[in-house]
């Protein structure tokens, strides 16, 4: 088995975050990442199409964090930006808006599911990430801003989470949710947090690894893609 590429799929840009695009990059890459996903929240958008920076042997992805209270809105915003997105999160904290994702195929990650005093999951949004392949982001920048009964609050709410998520097999992305280069830690890091918040090794690794590479293979098919369930074979392919 070779050496696991690593992921941040949620890192917010100016003007959403305080650091260019470029810097959040280059720093990503220095601490040892593989690629990143730039996932401004969708009321903190730039006015025109960013242009992705580019480095050689770093992947940047075009991502977005839908911001929407309104269900039915969510999903039209779901279909407005997905085709062009590597990859698509939903900000939830509501019953509504964290069912709306859930159920939603098309949805990549829920991230902020937590509200009031749930922690955002129960067993029929658990069995509806699974059933839809929706994963639930677990973002490192609320747990480190926190103090106090805030934190233990945060912690408590991810417990329960993760109970339910290995109950149903649901995916986990582990994720710094950065709103400056302050916020970004390295791979090494990362792991080592979300296993003194409570995730398994191998649990950590997939959720900052493998799962955020299936997202990618979902959302970049191959050439002979064509749609699910079809596939076009060329050659020694056929045999």
């Amino acid at each position: 088995m070779g050496k696991p590429k690593f992921y941040d799929f949620c890192v917010h840009a100016a003007p959403d975050g305080d650091h260019t695009a470029p810097e959040l990059v280059s720093l990503a890459r220095h601490f040892g990442y593989d690629g990143i996903a730039l996932a401004n929240h969708s009321d903190k958008l730039p006015d025109k199409k960013p242009v992705l920076p580019s480095i050689e042997g770093f992947e940047v992805f075009r991502g977005i964090e839908l911001v929407e209270e309104n269900p039915s809105k969510l999903h039209s915003l779901i279909g407005k930006f997905r085709n062009s997105m590597d990859v698509l999160i939903v900000h939830g904290g509501s019953e509504a808006v964290n069912r709306a994702a859930l159920e939603n195929p098309r949805v990549d990650i829920l991230n902020h599911p937590a509200f009031d005093r749930s922690s955002g999951l129960n067993q029929v949004l658990a069995k509806a990430a699974a059933e839809n392949g929706v994963a639930i982001g677990i973002t490192l920048r609320p747990i480190l801003h926190s103090r106090g009964s805030r934190r233990v609050r945060l912690l408590s709410d991810l417990k329960a989470n993760l109970e339910l998520t290995r109950k149903y097999e649901v995916s986990l992305v582990l994720c710094s949710d950065a709103m400056s280069c302050f916020d970004l830690r390295s791979p090494m890091e990362t792991l080592a947090l979300a296993e003194v918040c409570g995730l398994e090794e191998d649990e950590a690794l997939d959720a900052i690894s493998i799962v955020p590479e299936r997202i990618i293979t979902k959302n970049r098919p191959g050439p002979g893609y064509v749609r699910d369930g079809i596939e076009v074979l060329e050659g020694d392919d056929l045999f």
